[in-house]
């Protein structure tokens, strides 16, 4: 359920380096808590964050979500395809429904979890 290659955060977002960018998105347990995805607010390409910045929300039938940031960088692309149909996030939100992309400026990403330990902090939960 969780891809292997992927970082996971406390608050239920992933993130999949790659050359120094890292695409950002939320996961499937996230997804399964929100329900039906039916908005999506997301930075600009160029806004820059910090390690735990909100930098988004995502709106759903039974709530609204903040996105964190669990890197620091500059925004390199949006998923505009999502913004148009929300759905992708419920669907796909490991693939299609990935959110932003953000060139890591800081240091590699410390304090996240791998997908076995993602696994085992849910089921906790």
């Amino acid at each position: 359920m969780y891809p292997e290659n992927y970082l996971y955060s406390k608050e239920h977002e992933w993130i999949h380096v790659e050359d120094g960018v890292a695409t950002l998105g939320i996961t499937q347990f996230a997804q399964e808590e929100l329900g039906e995805v039916v908005y999506l607010e997301l930075p600009d390409v160029g806004d820059s964050f910090s390690v735990g910045e909100e930098i988004g929300t995502i709106e759903s039938v039974k709530a609204v979500a903040e996105l964190y940031t669990p890197v620091d960088g500059e925004v390199v692309g949006r998923n505009d395809a999502a913004m148009d149909a929300p759905e992708k996030v419920n669907e796909a939100p490991h693939d299609e429904g990935w959110l932003v992309k953000i060139k890591l400026t800081g240091e590699p990403p410390a304090g996240l979890m791998s997908a076995d330990e993602y696994r085992t902090f849910t089921e906790q939960g």
